[in-house]
């Protein structure tokens, strides 16, 4: 019996320490290969399409698959950054400008500036008679250079880590091709590690799979439909800085009050108060009836039944996970809590009944 524990105990210890060792020498790939697991479960189905033209050739239907998500996805990202890049530091140069002594008096030209200003005379005065002692002016010009300094900073990091990007890029390109290739067979000795019969392994890979899908498919696209829709609009009805807008609505996209209306509102308003009113109105009309509304007719045909997680569970996972792990987060938060979800099904099932009974 001793030897038995003793045997035991070796065996899973030596079993940990192979483990942090092997965790270790991934740790500097982890976020790769994460990026690569998830386009290999977005892209599998059309891999498996491919293997059956191919009648079986693998290599040559992973390969087939990793050059056109270069050729789709990855270029037209990249040009996509650059220009916003541009546009972000045009508009943090424009911010400085306002800052400086000139072009605040040059905007105090403007006619509806000073009808904000005489507006804010007046809240000044309110604010003044309730004895509430707050700088708005300061307030406002403080977080004015504090945005402009986290563009900056945030623009200037890409160009510092564009050499690891590429780096990471080629981890993930080649850790694609494996997953693709290989992956179906890892799956199933993952899934014969798991203690737990074949109708949960099936359901815990399931929501993976679900949640990978749904967040991806009914989320992220659907953001950048409505991203895109909208910046289309601001380039028509010439909007300053339009990608930048752009982008940010297709981020606010992804919150479940609000949305697109957060960005394209005011800047409807901005251009009915530089007296543009058939262009605001236009704007107005388009980002308000028909970005605002594609969520709701696309959502429902990309996610269907796949995600049973709670709207706000999935809200936290976005923007949480979006917090703790980056743009991963964006997939990884979802995906935790539907396998948290998977999880607690199977503890209910197996555990909490049996305490019952």
């Amino acid at each position: 019996m001793n030897r038995n524990w003793l045997v035991t105990g070796f065996f899973f210890t030596l079993l940990l320490v192979l483990l942090y060792g092997a965790l270790l020498i991934l740790s500097p790939f982890l976020k790769a290969l994460v990026w690569a697991a998830i386009l290999a479960v977005l892209f599998y189905p059309g891999y498996a399409w491919l293997l059956e033209i191919l009648r079986g050739r693998a290599n040559a239907a992973a390969l087939i698959v990793i050059i056109l998500v270069t050729l789709v996805v990855v270029l037209p990202g990249i040009r996509l950054v650059g220009y916003l890049t541009q546009e972000a530091v045009d508009l943090v140069k424009a911010i400085g400008s306002i800052m400086t002594q000139e072009g605040a008096e040059a905007w105090k030209q403007q006619p509806w500036v000073q009808n904000l200003l005489g507006w804010w005379s007046l809240l000044g005065m309110e604010l003044a008679d309730l004895d509430v002692k707050v700088d708005w002016k300061e307030v406002v010009v403080q977080g004015a250079k504090l945005s402009s300094g986290a563009l900056v900073s945030q623009v200037t990091g890409v160009a510092q880590n564009f050499l690891l990007f590429i780096a990471n890029f080629i981890v993930v390109l080649i850790s694609l091709f494996f997953f693709l290739r290989d992956g179906a067979g890892f799956c199933h000795r993952l899934r014969r590690l798991l203690p737990m019969d074949q109708e949960h392994q099936e359901k815990l890979f399931g929501n993976i799979v679900n949640a990978t899908m749904a967040v991806v498919h009914g989320c992220l696209v659907v953001a950048i439909i409505q991203g895109l829709l909208a910046g289309i609009a601001y380039w028509l009805v010439g909007v300053p800085y339009a990608v930048v807008w752009a982008v940010l609505t297709a981020f606010v996209a992804l919150l479940p009050v609000g949305g697109t209306t957060l960005v394209s509102v005011p800047i409807a308003i901005y251009l009915f108060l530089q007296g543009e009113a058939v262009r605001g109105l236009i704007l107005l009309i388009w980002c308000v009836g028909v970005v605002g509304t594609v969520d709701n007719i696309l959502k429902p045909m990309f996610i269907g039944s796949r995600l049973k997680l709670p709207l706000l569970l999935l809200f936290f996972g976005i923007l949480g996970g979006l917090a703790v792990f980056g743009a991963l987060g964006l997939i990884l938060g979802p995906v935790l809590f539907a396998l948290l979800a998977a999880l607690l099904d199977v503890y209910s099932e197996e555990y909490a009944g049996a305490g019952r009974e």
